[in-house]
């Protein structure tokens, strides 16, 4: 993708953004983070560590993407040439890469999903009036992850689909579809959080999610939330500066900021209400049900309950698998730019060098759940460990990095100038996202890194 390229409309620019994120960042992933560590108490400091670090941070990234106007790791070299500065970048790189690695299976599992709900196969238990339908989605989701030539026939499927996408490039491909696509994916959330408020243990689930038990937050609870905050927002994995260097250069990068925020969190929130009350009325609230597969087993029993279950399943898991692809491309963009600007490849032979890999790289993290379960690295399979060093370790050392880059390696003008676009807005919130930049993220991000480690 050209360095000359931009967005052509706030709203793609926009919806670009929020796209890379909110489908598998905030749909699959945060109900398990939360399920996973206190409910409430992990939602309130997640709430906290996006305001206090998380817009700040995001900030910075913009500010040095559109600022520098190159990839990643070449905003660094551009601003700071003849240093080594440029291993921020390149942390950010290889962690989005390692994300991509993994991604390409949760987006799998909802390819899956879609078909299962063409065909009607993914409800035929619900017909069978002996069946145990809670039992069965869990073990319908736990036969087919365990399925170890299938999920690669639905990543394969994904990789090749993701290729032609980037081929085109993103200007005409991702901000058309996330024009049209996010809005329609924010109806549905709300027509299905409405449906889940009318089940019958509803407050159970909402009391659980909404009612903190403080006793519950410690350091992994911080460390989840804050790998959530920078997975959720994209943050520290180069596409945020990938994707604002096509900014244009009267892009408001606060107000963009926030929001980015609002959507992501509203997204999050209205996850969070469509599943916790749908899981204490069907009695989903068993140890079983936290990880990677929760959106897969909860959402097929709240759909079973609705009159036309299989058009609201199909509508789902196509818009599902639509915000996985925007979530994949967005990612792999980043390795793409930094072919191009770096090395001069040709579109096309950037977009085959970063996603060709992936066919092995994928594949080894979906046989993590079937045939190669045995291996474990730090007590997790290879899927698993993936996900905690890339999310909590390396985002967090990048974003560290890069705010040390700005708060203290370049000239102050440089933020301020990007900031408040030369002092045309924002000039009262800059002394304040300055500070926590210079002086609040660095420590508070490594103070979490450590507990990374001493977590492994």
């Amino acid at each position: 993708m050209s360095t000359k390229v931009t967005f052509s409309s706030r709203l793609g620019l926009i919806a670009a953004t929020v796209g890379s994120a909110v489908g598998l960042g905030n749909i699959w992933r945060f109900p398990a983070e939360v399920h996973s560590n206190g409910g409430a108490a992990f939602l309130i400091v997640y709430i906290i560590c996006m305001l206090v670090l998380g817009i700040p941070v995001m900030l910075a990234e913009f500010s040095l993407g559109r600022g520098g106007r190159s990839d990643a790791e070449g905003v660094f070299r551009k601003l700071a040439p003849g240093t080594k500065w440029w291993v921020g970048g390149a942390i950010a790189i290889i962690a989005s890469y390692l994300i991509l690695s993994f991604y390409m299976v949760v987006a799998g599992w909802t390819f899956e999903y879609l078909w299962q709900s063409i065909t009607g196969n993914l409800y035929e238990l619900v017909q069978d009036t002996t069946a145990d339908v809670d039992k069965g989605f869990k073990d319908k989701m736990a036969e087919y992850m365990c399925n170890p030539y299938n999920p690669l026939i639905n990543i394969y499927v994904l990789i090749i689909i993701n290729i032609l996408v980037l081929m085109g490039g993103v200007k005409k491909g991702i901000e058309r579809m996330s024009n049209i696509l996010m809005p329609v994916l924010f109806v549905l959330l709300l027509i299905f959080a409405i449906f889940s408020l009318s089940l019958p243990k509803a407050a159970e689930g909402l009391r659980f999610f909404f009612t903190p038990d403080f006793s519950k937050i410690n350091l992994n609870v911080i460390v989840n939330a804050l790998g959530q905050t920078f997975f959720s927002l994209s943050l520290g994995m180069g596409i945020l500066v990938t994707y604002s260097s096509y900014y244009p250069s009267k892009t408001k990068l606060i107000p963009t900021s926030l929001t980015v925020s609002v959507l992501d969190l509203l997204v999050a929130i209205l996850m969070g209400i469509i599943i916790f009350p749908a899981a204490a009325s069907f009695g989903l609230t068993d140890a079983g049900l936290a990880g990677t597969t929760l959106v897969f087993v909860t959402l097929p029993e709240i759909f079973a309950a609705m009159p036309l279950t299989r058009l609201w399943s199909i509508l789902f898991f196509l818009l599902l698998l639509v915000a996985a692809l925007t979530s994949t491309i967005s990612i792999a963009e980043v390795s793409v730019a930094w072919l191009q600007d770096k090395y001069k490849k040709s579109r096309k032979a950037a977009v085959m060098i970063v996603m060709t890999p992936l066919f092995a790289i994928s594949s080894i993290c979906s046989l993590s759940f079937s045939t190669l379960s045995n291996i474990k690295i730090a007590g997790l399979n290879i899927f698993d460990f993936l996900d905690t060093l890339a999310t909590n370790c390396m985002l967090p050392t990048a974003s560290i990095i890069t705010c040390l880059f700005i708060g203290w390696k370049l000239r102050s003008d440089f933020l301020r100038n990007e900031i408040t676009n030369h002092g045309l807005t924002g000039t009262r919130i800059y002394p304040a996202i300055s500070f926590i930049i210079k002086y609040c993220a660095p420590p508070l991000i490594f103070i979490i890194l450590i507990g990374s480690f001493i977590d492994f």
